[in-house]
């Protein structure tokens, strides 16, 4: 079993930054690569970016590439998601996900779920 919390969300101005952290434990969980995916109110979740635990090869949605990053720190068994000139469209509910890395942008590959922080982007 793995167990994923998410934390660092809140409401911030357009253009601003914003980091969200993912604990995550689990006997198991070095198996898994982390992701980020969100979902806006009235729209299905979707894939915003992903990192393998054993390489940190990264993985982003063309929507925020550029303006997001992914990191993890193998020793924490932390992950966070940095994000930059964040815009209104950003917007939704985040959550850590842990799955496959081979097709960690699939929702159908993730194998465990945090239970969501809200970012709220003003404009």
């Amino acid at each position: 079993q793995v167990q994923l919390v998410e934390s660092g969300g809140g409401l911030v101005q357009t253009g601003d930054s914003l980091r969200l952290s993912c604990a995550a434990s689990g006997r198991t969980f070095s198996d898994y690569a982390m992701g980020w995916f969100r979902q806006a109110p009235g729209k299905e979740r979707e894939f915003v970016a992903a990192i393998s635990w054993s390489t940190g090869f990264t993985r982003y949605a063309n929507s925020v590439k550029g303006r997001f990053f992914i990191s993890r720190d193998n020793a924490k068994n932390t992950g966070s998601l940095q994000m930059n000139s964040l815009k209104p469209e950003d917007t939704a509910v985040y959550y850590c996900a842990a799955g496959m890395w081979a097709s960690m942008n699939s929702l159908r590959s993730i194998a465990y779920w945090g239970q969501g922080t809200q970012v709220t982007v003003s404009s």
